[in-house]
């Protein structure tokens, strides 16, 4: 089926970020044209857009559909009471029905909003039930189960090494690429302080060999900065880095704690931060150096994260705040192409 968009002011997002009055033409699942509404055809399915702004589909790089169905459950705690406290009894009390509506919800919010690509964390269990979800609701995704095998791991969630990166070997081979390259796996370890050394290497071996993404949280607050140091001897970047969750295929969520030395280490690594600037503030966890990461050459994009962290998963949101909190430091005027292009060059979604 041929579906034009008659008429409407057009936002590019090009190079030259052209704003073109005319139709867009989608041909199946293929934007096939922008431009002048000429050779309009019979057959097509026409929606008059007069008055109307069309910009490209934008793109969340942190998600956890799986935390829908939490939304206003957890307010007015740090992070560390707020997962342990609230999220990880939650997320380990969740059936394979209740993750597969809570992506199905997640992932209409997001669409209804204007989002069409994530990079998603699921919960340790049932993440086929939300690639499921992903694959009826027609979501573009990246998307992968939470890893969690550290000692200091929550009882309800914790895995054995072994356990964990069977099964996600294991979805990794069902999944990636399916629906016709529209989904796709990433390897996705908590954070630092709920994973072990030798799974974390694991991760960097698999999805290396899987030619998978690899999702995780990093530097969101101090005490998990002091935790990492005093489990590894390092900063968390660097420990990153030398477990070889680092470069392109890495996405670090947060980075908010993140001093000079560890902006240049991701931005010659060219490791993709995400920035969350709605759940950052929410939980108290700080403001990311954004500005210094670009001008460092970071790899910026954004995301909402999950539902109790934001209480919504809003891209306009998160753009005007991310605009809004740089402000006093910087001029601004990227948020919008980071948002509609994720992070350049990525593999992901």
């Amino acid at each position: 089926m041929t579906l034009r968009l008659a008429g409407a002011r057009v936002v590019t997002m090009d190079a030259k970020r052209r704003v073109v009055e005319g139709d867009v033409v989608v041909e199946g699942e293929r934007i096939a044209s922008v431009g002048r509404g000429e050779g309009r055809r019979r057959s097509e399915k026409v929606i008059d857009c007069t008055g109307m702004v069309v910009i490209p589909g934008l793109v969340q790089a942190h998600i956890h559909l799986c935390q829908t169905l939490f939304r206003g459950l957890a307010d007015d705690l740090p992070l560390e009471d707020w997962l342990a406290r609230r999220i990880w009894p939650l997320e380990a009390a969740h059936t394979e029905e209740s993750v597969y509506w809570s992506a199905m919800l997640g992932a209409a919010e997001l669409l209804l909003g204007g989002t069409t690509a994530i990079l998603d964390m699921e919960t340790v269990r049932h993440t086929g039930a939300a690639f499921a979800a992903l694959e009826a609701i027609g979501l573009r995704a990246t998307a992968g189960k939470c890893l969690m095998d550290a000692p200091s791991a929550p009882p309800g969630l914790k895995e054995t090494t072994e356990r964990a990166l069977q099964e996600a070997a294991d979805l990794c081979a069902k999944w990636h690429g399916a629906a016709q390259g529209r989904l796709r796996w990433c390897f996705a370890p908590r954070f630092v302080p709920s994973c072990t050394g030798p799974l974390l290497r694991a991760v960097s071996d698999l999805a290396a060999r899987a030619g998978a993404t690899i999702h995780t949280h990093a530097a969101e607050t101090p005490l998990e900065l002091q935790m990492v140091k005093e489990a590894t001897g390092q900063d968390e970047i660097s420990y990153l880095d030398s477990v070889g969750i680092s470069g392109p295929r890495a996405a670090l969520a947060h980075c908010v704690w993140v001093d000079e030395e560890g902006i240049h280490r991701l931005a010659r690594q060219q490791t993709n931060v995400v920035h969350c600037p709605s759940s950052n503030l929410k939980l108290g966890s700080g403001i990311a150096p954004v500005p210094e990461m670009l001008a460092a050459g970071c790899r910026v994009a954004l995301g909402a994260d999950g539902a109790p962290c934001n209480n919504r998963l809003d891209a306009f949101e998160e753009m005007r705040l991310a605009a809004l909190i740089q402000k006093p430091r910087s001029a601004g005027g990227t948020v919008v192409r980071t948002l509609a292009a994720g992070v350049p060059r990525a593999s992901w979604p």
